[in-house]
Formats: structure tokens, C-alpha cells, sequence
């Protein structure tokens, strides 16, 4: 019995620690929100609501024929993943004038998985640079009023992130150019919200039966 005891001090429990804290402290708690209120995407297209749905928001840019690298990684280790989920959806801000290169991007994009949750959004680059602007983060548009990074938009209209993450401590958004940012960050946190949701639907309904 001692023996075994033994054993699993040795080999069982720092492997049982070890999954523990490589999981990360944010799986066991609710994804902070790091801007409360983000408006709806509806002025610029009211075909598309950001309210009521989990959206990974984008900003493609001018320049969508070197931006496609973004959107293919973010479609394989996101979209692909969380896109059967009713609530979710991939939401693209670009600039009037590439609604062309968009639509044939998104056609590239369904020769790999279905893309019926992938939307672009056109407004004016005045309009693009203002809606980037109500994040309220850290970061900044390139020239072409692009970046890497994705943000999470909860149901609510609240930008969530980490306030505590141990690379840059405040992690607005993901970046889109690193598999292993989406892999070892993003993915963790898309898990967490759509987990708070279910939890909160699961409540729901059972204040209802009571």
C-alpha cells in the first residue's frame, strides 16, 4: 500500500499538477471585460448585428490580397473549430471599395469549411478608423487601416481580453499572424465565453423548471 502510495506521489500527482496549471488560470474564471460598451456594427450594415451574438471581430484593410494569410488562420484554427456553434460568427470591417477582393476571398475561404457565419462590413475609411477607435485598445490600424489582431465582442457588446496575460498583460486581441497565439491564447478564451453562455443558459432554464 505504501508502495503505491509512492508511486503516485512520484509519477501520478506532477502530471495531474501539471494539466492543472498548463490550462490555465483563465479556464477557471469569466473572461474579463475590457470594454464595456462597443456600438453595433448596424450603422455601417444593418444586415449584420453584433448584439445577441459572440463575434471575432476583424479589420481587413485596403489591402485584402496580402491580408488573405490573416483570414486563412483565423479560419482553420478558429472558424473552423467554434463556426457550429449557433451564436458565432466571424465578422470582417473593410473599407468601401474591396467588396470585390472580400467576396472572392470568402469564396477561397468556403473551398475549406462552410463560411455561412463569415460577414464583411463596408463603410467608409473615416467610418472604419471611428468603429476601431471604440474598442479602445491599445493598438493601432496600419495605413491601410488593417491590423493582425482579432478582438472578442461578447453578447452584450463587450470587448473581452485578458488584464492579466503573461506575455503583455493587457491582451486586447489576438493576432491573427501567429498560430500559436490563436492556438495557445485564443482558442482558451473563445472556450471560456462560449462555457460562461452555456452555464447561463443551463441556469436559466432551470429557474424556469423551479
Amino acid at each position: 500500500m505504501k508502495k503505491k502510495a509512492v508511486l503516485f506521489i512520484l509519477f501520478v500527482f506532477p502530471v495531474v499538477a501539471y494539466l492543472f496549471f498548463a490550462s490555465g488560470v483563465n479556464n477557471f474564471g469569466k473572461l474579463p471585460i475590457l470594454t464595456d460598451k462597443v456600438p453595433d456594427i448596424t450603422e455601417m450594415d444593418p444586415n449584420v448585428q453584433l448584439k445577441g451574438k459572440i463575434t471575432v471581430l476583424g479589420f481587413l484593410g485596403n489591402d485584402l490580397e496580402n491580408k488573405k494569410g490573416y483570414a486563412f488562420n483565423l479560419n482553420q484554427k478558429i472558424y473552423k473549430r467554434f463556426g457550429e456553434f449557433n451564436d458565432f460568427q466571424v465578422v470582417m470591417v473593410v473599407p468601401e471599395g474591396n467588396e470585390a477582393k472580400a467576396m472572392e476571398l470568402k469564396k477561397e475561404l468556403g473551398e475549406l469549411s462552410e463560411v455561412d457565419k463569415w460577414y464583411f462590413v463596408y463603410g467608409s475609411e473615416e467610418e472604419v478608423q471611428s468603429y476601431f477607435n471604440w474598442l479602445g485598445t491599445d493598438l493601432k490600424l496600419a495605413n491601410d487601416l488593417s491590423t493582425p489582431y482579432v478582438f472578442i465582442i461578447d453578447k452584450d457588446l463587450a470587448l473581452r481580453g485578458r488584464n492579466d496575460d503573461e506575455d503583455q498583460g493587457m491582451k486586447y486581441g489576438f493576432d491573427t499572424s501567429s498560430v500559436a497565439d490563436l492556438n495557445n491564447k485564443m482558442v482558451d478564451d473563445v472556450k471560456i465565453i462560449l462555457a460562461e453562455y452555456r452555464l447561463a443558459l443551463k441556469k436559466n432554464n432551470a429557474d424556469r423548471i423551479k
